[in-house]
């Protein structure tokens, strides 16, 4: 019995001694291995793509690095560098003047949600954003996304450890004037337009209906100056004061859609409800008309806080 144990314990013992060469083994395999690399955040990640140089400087100027490089979650739609050029040169605007403006924090924030929204989330409406106002996605026919009606989501589901990131084709800014300021601001300017139009809205006393904020949302198919005055040849008139003001005021609410419709939303064949009750408005995309009315195709979209105005080069009767 003895010498058996003996040699059970020589058994065990270069078995034991394999037990700890395997473990010390373990233990320097563990300390080779490399170091697990975390994940970039929305600022890293923007910062490594040389498509993004203007976004970033952006960022940076406006002391936002701190903020977008938190846990968020966020979701940034970002202006490639492509976008913000189309941007600054629409606006008369150098890169440095955008990086020294005053509002360029509100413009950014208007760029970013409070959460993590990847796009098979993105649907067209209102969208809040951390600035505090909504911007508003459209889905066109042929299923582009786009935003307030002139930039398009061009890329999605750029994936960072504190959100996602969508790139866009512009720069998106949130509107600050409704529907009757900027009527009165194009017929008081140096080239004026809507001249007739805000004269007949004055006269029906209808313009205070086209004064509200982002809660509103209203459509209104503007006729060009040109196309009253070819009304008022048609009729026989000499402006808006003759023609009798239940008629004018039916010919004006006929123009509205109660809904924020931009031309993305437009579906060909489509009758649109608007605020004279019981007619509609027929849709002809492949025209692009309204009714027999054309849409003037360089002024589509012009975004306001209460809705969106198309420019049309006829007046709508109803």
């Amino acid at each position: 019995m003895k010498n058996k144990s003996i040699f059970n314990a020589l058994l065990k013992f270069p078995l034991m001694g394999l037990v700890f060469v395997f473990a010390f083994s373990s233990c320097n395999d563990d300390d080779d291995m490399p170091p697990v690399q975390e994940e970039p955040n929305i600022v890293e990640v923007a910062a490594s793509n040389p498509n993004f140089s203007t976004l970033v400087a952006a960022v940076e100027a406006a002391d936002l690095v701190e903020t977008l490089s938190g846990p968020g979650p966020f979701t940034v739609f970002a202006p490639s560098n492509d976008a913000f050029d189309s941007f600054l040169e629409d606006n008369n605007l150098t890169a440095n003047q955008l990086l020294a403006a005053d509002n360029l924090g509100e413009i950014l924030t208007y760029h970013v949600l409070g959460a993590s929204v990847p796009a098979a989330s993105v649907s067209p409406g209102s969208v809040a954003t951390v600035s505090g106002d909504p911007f508003f996605v459209s889905a066109a026919p042929n299923g582009d996304l786009w935003i307030n009606g002139n930039t398009k989501i061009v890329a999605t589901d750029v994936t960072a450890s504190n959100g996602i990131i969508h790139v866009l084709d512009y720069v998106i800014t949130a509107p600050t004037n409704n529907i009757a300021e900027i009527a009165i601001a194009s017929a008081t300017s140096a080239t004026p337009e809507f001249t007739q139009l805000v004269a007949a809205l004055v006269r029906a006393d209808l313009a205070g209906a086209f004064t509200g904020g982002f809660e509103d949302n209203l459509t209104v198919f503007a006729p060009t100056d040109a196309a009253f005055e070819a009304l008022y040849e048609a009729l026989g008139v000499d402006g808006v004061d003759d023609i009798p003001l239940e008629t004018l005021t039916n010919v004006l609410l006929y123009h509205v859609v109660p809904a924020r419709a931009f031309s993305q939303d437009l579906r060909d064949g489509a009758e649109l409800p608007t605020l004279l009750e019981g007619s509609t408005l027929t849709v002809d995309l492949g025209s692009l008309q309204i009714n027999d009315s054309n849409l003037v195709p360089s002024a589509l979209n012009i975004h306001a806080t209460n809705g969106v105005i198309h420019v049309i080069d006829s007046v709508l009767l109803p």
